[in-house]
């Protein structure tokens, strides 16, 4: 027979309210194995991590929100052994945003990344930048979301886990590296601004669709390289404003600030263009947009 829930350890109590099955109060014998169980696990924790002092309660909750949908009359202590307890104490304390979590976790996984990379040929010149983007998405908050290092349930080695998320970043980079295809480039596109901004350059997407692409991918390659670095990190990668800003090392106002030139630049660079290649005058060329509009909208 369980236990009432007031005769129960204060830490199970908390571990069972923080899971996402609601389980059946546990006899005297199962509470008590659990609270001994969570007790050791935050013990070995903060011996193999010293430099690292995390609130048992805090500690315990993390684990209970990672742990798995499972029968709710089945044993809950052999689930919690089976899970990498000591570095799920790690990635709760780097979810708190505790310095010293961050350097252990740098220390102790981020940088054995160079050498694992390399030992899956990994190219050398893109190691750095897949070192450098892991980093941010992992540990950094953005008003979005909550560092990425949160999505760690503990089911296998962290390193491992971690070593999945940077090959996922790695392919994403090769692939934005790739010159679009003639019937794939929306990609590029989206580095100019938004509909509606210049109605003109908006005709011209829609009634000159493959001209306006080989334009913009013209316009792209004259784009300098820490631009280009910037607009793939942004597009490709997927990397918000406050992302870019800690990868590199500057406030999130200044990313946007390089984000809008560079964007500019290209919209510049594609007018420019597509007029030359009409072979029209500026007058010739807003007469010729204005004429396709009005066929447009009638």
């Amino acid at each position: 027979m369980g236990l009432p829930m007031e005769q129960v350890p204060e830490l199970v109590e908390t571990f069972l309210s923080h899971t996402q099955v609601r389980f059946a109060p546990p006899t005297a014998k199962e509470a008590a194995a659990l609270d001994a169980l969570l007790v050791r696990a935050w013990e070995e924790a903060r011996a193999q991590w010293p430099t690292v002092t995390l609130p048992v309660s805090r500690f315990v909750i993390h684990l209970a929100e990672r742990l798995p949908p499972i029968n709710p009359v089945g044993p809950i202590g052999p689930l919690v052994a089976s899970l990498s307890l000591a570095e799920l104490y790690l990635t709760c304390a780097c979810l708190q945003g505790m310095a010293s979590a961050h350097e252990a976790f740098e220390r102790n996984y981020l940088a054995r990344l160079p050498v694992k990379l390399r030992s899956l040929r990994q190219p050398d010149a893109m190691i750095d930048d897949v070192c450098q983007i892991t980093r941010v998405k992992l540990l950094v908050a953005t008003p979005e979301s909550a560092p990425r290092i949160g999505d760690y349930t503990g089911k296998g080695a962290l390193l491992s886990w971690v070593l999945v998320t940077a090959g996922r970043i790695a392919s994403k980079l090769r692939a934005s590296e790739k010159p679009a295809p003639d019937d794939s480039s929306e990609e590029l596109l989206q580095v100019l601004p938004g509909q509606g901004i210049d109605p003109e350059l908006d005709v011209m997407k829609r009634r000159h669709h493959e001209a306006f692409r080989q334009a913009v991918r013209e316009a792209a390659s004259t784009l300098s390289p820490h631009d280009r670095h910037l607009l793939r990190l942004h597009f490709a990668n997927q990397l918000t404003t406050y992302e870019l800003g800690s990868l590199f090392r500057v406030n999130q106002s200044t990313v946007s600030r390089w984000l809008k030139s560079a964007r500019q630049h290209v919209y510049e660079e594609t007018r420019s263009r597509l007029q030359e290649r009409l072979g029209l005058s500026t007058l010739g060329f807003k007469s010729f947009l204005a004429f396709i509009g009005s066929q447009l909208w009638t």
